[in-house]
């Protein structure tokens, strides 16, 4: 006990408690930082869909994501039904969350 009473007032002696508070400060810094710049770019995709599916409306040509591309006939809170195909029989409700790309037709 006497030997880490005798160790820790050497190093707050010597400035070390300072630079050791110092580089724990700086970790916590470095790591906050990375984790921002690791979410930004999220948080910036989650944005763009959102505005995406409010600016829906039918007639839209949209992509899903499993990689179909339909019209949009129908749209309520939750889904939206799609016709895909030249087939005019083949009217699927889906999510609007399976939605991945909208492109507005030409006028």
């Amino acid at each position: 006990m006497n030997t880490l009473y005798l160790a820790t007032t050497d190093a707050a002696a010597q400035g070390g408690l300072g630079g050791m508070l110092l580089s724990i400060v700086l970790y916590v810094v470095v790591i906050a930082g990375f984790f921002y710049f690791l979410t930004k770019p999220q948080k910036k995709e989650q944005k763009r869909l959102a505005a995406l599916l409010a600016s829906l409306e039918c007639g839209d040509c949209v992509k899903t994501s499993s990689g179909f591309y339909g019209i949009v006939l129908d749209i309520s809170e939750d889904t939206v039904i799609v016709e895909f195909g030249n087939n005019k029989n083949c009217r699927i409700p889906m999510d609007k969350a399976a939605i991945v790309n909208v492109e507005k037709p030409e006028k």
